[in-house]
């Protein structure tokens, strides 16, 4: 029965071996104890997922406050527009508003470690209303400010602490209640910021010429106040059953090389993930389109995000989480490449906005569940707190870097060529990243069918025989497995890392 437990599981509880393996050893060698007898079951039961039940109810949770918080911050482009066409702060560059629209999302990335330490020692309850009490502040505030410092403060700082908190309190959750469908669960929840950001970008628009700018964040920060506020409270994290370690920071994750490499995954995926999104509205305007019609495009490509998440998770749970996390990254590049750079029309950049916005989130829809396969998830809140804290600086400059990346056209205009394909080489770039983990993950569990293979083997050779003598164990099952460091060493072996990385395995 114990060769049945999740793949998530045994990793977990294989760290677990890592991180004890010396004491374990020296206390075998000094005072050998017999251990009672334990139910292999009992070991991984509290440990399984439910896969349903009260983890829908979670799953929808999640999506509003998606919704309410990077889909509120997607519209930020709407905004932009606002500002620049009407000169609300003056003296105020363009590079300083694109500054403010990464400082939200490097706010968010940046309390990532305080806000899991607060989930450890408070609770998530309290972390996720204290996420509320940020956003709702933020966007009240922002409706009052007459200086462009108040609306780096309000729109930027604020606003980020606030999505940061929720974010972090909320993005564990729905894995800890799905094993079979948690891609497809994550999915969901991640789909909600694409739906969040076409319905508020659409909103917003709607709002400023009627209402004006001032009440247009008043109402962002009343509804989100309530949905929020609602959503976060019906929330149940399975922190306790699942045995989750809730530090800000492990280190030791930091020494393993698939840990780094997902983290360049992110980096990478990020540089152009910004770039991408922030830079098609003006994009749209520099092939002749009118600003309503950039805003249109703008919604289209979140759009394209609600639609394609769930889709992404759903073959994520079929084909493999990371297979299809390192094809859909580098399909996004193709799509930059390949047809960003020839959209000249409103029908050909329409068509590129809803097809690239189904992939360009890949990340986003895959980092929990690719971080599961690939730390266990006892592991997860901890590796997920890093991985916050190392987007922080992609998020800062991208889109200064496609800024400054622009170029002017010799018959006049801008060019845009430069950021198409700065965009679509980072997210080849990561998907090349993801693929050496797969090769990893590829070995890892061929040493783990190794394992079970050896284990009963020796449980075949330890039995009794009817005449009550033991039969010695053979000297070839011991030969079968190396030590921990020797694998590791050969599961990095150039030439056997590459054959794996291109094994037709389900990873």
């Amino acid at each position: 029965m114990a060769d049945n437990a999740p793949v998530d599981v045994i990793q977990s509880h294989q760290d677990d071996d890592r991180d004890s393996v010396a004491g374990s050893k020296h206390e075998d060698k000094t005072s050998p104890q017999i251990q009672p007898p334990t139910d292999p079951d009992e070991k991984y039961k509290r440990d399984v997922p439910p896969d349903g039940g009260y983890g829908w109810v979670c799953v929808a949770c999640v999506f509003w406050i998606n919704a309410h918080t990077w889909g509120i911050n997607s519209c930020y482009g709407v905004f932009l527009s606002y500002y620049l066409s009407h000169n609300v702060f003056p003296n105020t560059t363009a590079l300083s508003y694109a500054f403010t629209g990464g400082l939200s999302i490097s706010c968010a990335l940046l309390v990532a470690p305080l806000a899991t330490y607060l989930i450890q020692v408070f609770g998530t309850r309290l972390v996720v209303n204290l996420g509320v009490f940020f956003e709702t502040l933020s966007l009240i505030g922002s409706s009052f400010a007459t200086q462009k410092w108040h609306i780096f403060l309000s729109q930027g700082v604020c606003f980020g602490w606030g999505m940061g908190f929720l974010f972090v309190g909320s993005v564990g959750i729905a894995p800890q209640w799905f094993l079979k469908r948690r891609s497809f669960a994550m999915s969901i929840t991640a789909a909600g910021s694409g739906f969040g950001g076409l319905a508020y970008s659409l909103a917003v628009g709607a709002i400023i010429p009627r209402l004006g700018l001032g009440w247009a964040f008043r109402i962002l920060g009343i509804v989100s106040c309530v949905v929020n506020l609602v959503c976060g409270n019906l929330l149940r994290d399975r922190n306790k059953l699942v045995g989750s370690r809730l530090t800000a920071f492990h280190f030791p994750l930091l020494r393993r090389p698939e840990f780094l490499l997902f983290l360049a995954w992110g980096v990478f995926s990020m540089l152009g993930y910004v770039a991408l999104l922030f830079s098609v509205a003006n994009f749209s305007l520099s092939v002749g389109l009118t600003s309503h019609q950039g805003s249109i495009v703008s919604a289209l490509l979140n759009l394209g995000q609600g639609l394609g998440r769930p889709f992404v998770g759903m073959f994520s749970d079929r084909l493999g989480r990371i297979n299809i996390a390192t094809f859909l990254t580098f399909v996004c590049g193709l799509f930059c490449l390949v047809i960003w750079i020839f959209a000249d029309s409103m029908g050909v950049v329409c068509f590129f906005a809803v097809l690239v916005g189904t992939v360009a989130g890949t990340y986003w829809a895959t980092v929990s569940p690719v971080l599961a396969e690939i730390i266990g998830l006892r592991d997860l809140p901890s590796g997920l707190s890093i991985t916050w804290l190392t987007l922080v600086a992609p998020c800062t400059v991208s889109e200064a870097i496609a800024l400054e990346l622009r170029t002017t056209k010799a018959g006049g205009g801008t060019s845009y060529l430069h950021i198409q394909i700065f965009t679509g080489f980072v997210y080849i770039g990561a998907s090349l990243c993801l693929w050496v983990v797969r090769g990893w993950k590829v070995g890892e569990l061929e040493r783990a069918q190794q394992r079970r293979s050896v284990a009963r083997d020796e449980a075949v050779t330890n039995t009794e025989t009817p005449g009550g003598e033991k039969r010695d164990r053979p000297a070839t099952v011991a030969s079968t497995t190396p030590s921990d460091s020797a694998a590791d060493t050969q599961i990095w072996a150039p030439l056997s890392l590459m054959r794996r990385m291109v094994a037709l395995k389900r990873v």
